[in-house]
């Protein structure tokens, strides 16, 4: 089997397979999980059991369970969060290259004023005035990421504004969104995708971390970062119930850049080189 043309190294296709079982484990959670996403089943800690296979978290709730209904929550906001930075991003960084100087110097700007705060203070400032609701973390991640979005997309467009096909296209009277929809983005997909997989690792563990310091995903939703946060101290008793997720954020990481070195092995690649590489 290949994909984009090219076969899979093992590497790709072990990331692969780690992707595909953590997005079937969170979209069919419901069914998966043996007990409910804020269900107490149990005591403090409890050990590894049959009832309870990984044992049970601070509250008495099943570690199992909480870590299924966590891999929707944590990948799905991800995912959403890097959807939106793309879209804000892409959109953005095309109308800079191609709009003409003033708008290029006018979202160039804003970016820059935006980039020379650090991420992280930005996103606790912001999240500390308006609160950690899904939506404002969502859209919160989503523009603050955008603008790395938006200087890849617009070093990429400004190289292809100047190709004969877009002089071409502009000389037929085509308008900006025909330009960078039909002429622009179409060859600019190869770096964006993986450039896809790189912001979606870094909003992954960048969500993580906000929950892990109480500025994230909110109870009684279950996510990895704030269940570490939660059973920290368990490691003072010698029991694992941080570990777990800790576990399962490293596994999705690497199974993602796996994945992704292989898509920018392949855009290395001189054109003609064989598929079967």
């Amino acid at each position: 089997m290949k994909l984009f043309g090219y076969k899979p190294p093992f590497t790709a296709w072990v990331g692969l397979a780690i992707i595909a079982i953590f997005i079937f484990v969170a979209i069919f959670a419901d069914f998966i999980a043996p007990y409910g996403e804020a269900e107490s089943v149990g005591q403090t800690w409890d050990d590894p059991s049959f009832a309870n296979w990984l044992g049970t978290d601070n509250i008495g709730r099943d570690l199992l369970s909480r870590l299924i209904y966590g891999a929707r929550m944590t990948i799905g906001v991800a995912l959403v969060t890097t959807i939106l930075s793309f879209f804000i991003g892409i959109t953005t960084g095309f109308m800079a290259a191609v709009g003409g100087p003033v708008i290029d110097q006018i979202l160039s700007r804003l970016v820059d004023v935006i980039l020379s705060i650090p991420l992280l203070i930005f996103a606790l400032i912001i999240l500390s005035v308006f609160g950690s609701s899904i939506t404002t973390l969502v859209l919160t991640l989503a523009i603050l990421d955008s603008t790395r979005v938006f200087r890849l997309a617009r070093a990429v467009a400004t190289n292809l504004a100047v190709m004969e096909y877009v002089e071409a296209a502009r000389l037929r009277g085509e308008g900006l969104w025909w330009i960078m929809r039909r002429e622009i983005l179409p060859n600019a997909l190869p770096p964006m995708i993986s450039e896809f997989g790189l912001r979606f690792c870094f909003n992954f563990l960048f969500v993580a971390s906000l929950s892990f310091l109480g500025l994230g995903i909110q109870p009684p939703f279950a996510d990895w970062g704030g269940m570490v946060r939660d059973n920290g101290k368990a490691i003072s008793f010698g029991i694992p119930a941080p570990l777990w997720p800790a576990i399962a954020i490293a596994t999705m990481t690497v199974g993602v850049n796996l994945v992704v070195d292989w898509i920018l092995s392949i855009n290395s690649r001189p054109s003609g080189a064989s598929a079967e590489m």
